[in-house]
């Protein structure tokens, strides 16, 4: 293990905050907020901390292997949600660190799920940096980190393995800095466009950007307490469309980009998801329909709750727990199944459920004929043993892991549908979940060991188990020698 490195890369990354952090403090400014001086100071203690961490651990080589992929990008995100809790404990709007945590966890990982329960008694300065953590976390910190900050090692690809969600990573371009500021590109266009279509709808900038960011990051963070049930019918319609756009591969916009259209929508990943939008959303309309005043309502808010959910990004325009248990059982289903990998939506995405499938077919074709010799197919491509073996192990442990984390939440006084949902809604970044965590509720009721534990849950579900789990195990941290590479 390169440590130096590590902590090198950690301390920049909580530089980068710190200058992030001014974006919230121009906005509190602008507003007059005494919130200001919490923002302040947590940027003074970002820059100690980041500086001290550069210069004490400055390395003599800058080689970065998988493992030290893995544990940069867990430490990251643990730090920078630590250090991102600090304005709200500071201007003591969230006096207990435990739930500012929660809070900022749930930002940066685009959960969106909340302990708040006046959020529009925050100040605004605050309300945008609770919003600007979805935009940040949702391309991935380290994915940004790559696309700023020079680095001369030719590994970074393993950091962005091990933050990118989805069972396969590539480049989309020879150098990973490169991919990393299409990736980017593509991203701050797309909010852009966002915010212009908000703004037509007569929405106030201010509200335009902080919905943006909750929708780029697929995260769900807003200005009300009711979400976006108070907005016009436009309003709903294009966050509902945005919410499906970024839950759509990146990669398939980058081939659009570079005139290769055809290929994009060659992809098997993106017309399941169309397909399983489309389902869902049709079964739902109807059978939400004796509920609404029309067919044109129940679909609007069918659509809106179907893109909210399978994208992960946990908006509401209605109260869903009053639904029937068809379409409760539908928007639960989906929480599972998330959307395309390469996107900004949590859950299992899309592509690994379709390979699940393909597997179990595979293999039960070769229980009936023996002799044949059963491939996996994806994309167009044969998958090699490995991936199908990578896909099936993360499965199994994802189910262990939501089975551990469940049975520590059933020491709190709820029923068995809030728990189960409030670990399937936290483990998949999604937000709300059933019962007493649906979209009119918060977390705000469960223990500080229970909170702890659904910040852990979801810091596993947005960088895919396997980081934060081997950043517990000692053989990660063992010493390795390296050719050494001069900064």
């Amino acid at each position: 293990m390169n440590r130096k490195m590590v902590f090198y890369m950690i301390g920049r990354i909580i530089l980068i905050e710190a200058a992030l952090l001014l974006l919230p403090s121009v906005c509190a400014l602008i507003y007059r907020e005494n919130c200001l001086f919490a923002l302040l100071i947590t940027i003074l203690i970002a820059v100690v901390s980041g500086l001290g961490l550069t210069l004490l651990n400055k390395p003599k080589d800058i080689t970065i292997f998988a493992k030290e992929g893995f544990a940069i990008v867990a430490l990251a995100w643990i730090v920078l949600s630590a250090i991102g809790a600090l304005p709200f404990v500071i201007s003591g709007e969230i006096p207990s660190f435990t739930d500012a945590f929660f809070e900022t966890v749930s930002g940066f990982t685009t959960t969106g799920a909340s302990i708040l329960t006046d959020v529009e008694a925050m100040p605004k300065g605050l309300l945008f940096w609770r919003s600007f953590t979805h935009w940040i976390g949702g391309m991935g910190i380290l994915v940004l980190v790559m696309a700023i900050v020079p680095t001369d090692s030719g590994r970074s690809i393993h950091i962005m393995r091990a933050e990118m969600p989805g069972p396969i990573i590539g480049k989309l371009v020879p150098r990973i800095r490169t991919t990393a500021k299409i990736l980017y590109l593509i991203y701050i266009v797309m909010t852009a466009v966002q915010v212009i279509f908000l703004l037509c709808g007569k929405m106030s900038l201010f509200e335009s950007l902080i919905h943006a960011f909750g929708t780029a990051g697929t995260g769900g963070f807003g200005a009300k307490a009711d979400s976006i049930a108070g907005y016009s019918p436009y309003l709903q319609w294009v966050i509902t469309v945005f919410m499906l756009i970024f839950g759509v591969n990146f990669n398939l916009y980058y081939l659009i980009l570079v005139r290769k259209a055809r290929s994009a929508f060659k992809s098997e990943e993106f017309w399941s998801y169309i397909a399983i939008v489309s389902v869902a959303t049709a079964v739902i309309t109807f059978n939400i329909l004796p509920q609404m005043k029309n067919v044109s309502e129940s679909l609007r808010a069918a659509a809106f709750q179907v893109a909210s959910i399978i994208s992960t990004t946990g908006y509401a325009t209605a109260d869903f727990n009053l639904w029937p248990s068809l379409s409760k059982g539908i928007l639960f289903i989906l929480m599972f199944t998330g959307a395309c990998a390469g996107s900004t939506a949590g859950g299992l995405k899309i592509s690994r459920v379709v390979l699940i499938f393909k597997s179990i077919r595979s293999n039960l074709k070769h229980m009936l004929h023996s002799r044949s010799v059963e491939s996996v197919r994806f994309e167009g491509k044969t998958l090699d043993n490995a991936t199908v073996r990578n896909v099936t192990a993360y499965l199994g442990i994802y189910i262990f892991c939501f089975v551990a984390i469940f049975l520590i939440l059933c020491i709190e006084p709820f029923d068995l549908e809030t728990n189960i949902s409030a670990v399937a809604a936290c483990f998949n970044n999604v937000g709300p979940g059933f019962s007493a965590v649906g979209p009119a509720s918060s977390y705000t009721e469960y223990s500080d060991l229970s909170t702890w534990v659904l910040s852990f849950a979801m810091l596993l579900g947005r960088l895919e188990i396997f980081p934060v789990l081997l950043l517990f195990s000692p053989t990660v941290w063992i010493k390795t020698k390296t050719t050494k590479k001069r900064i």
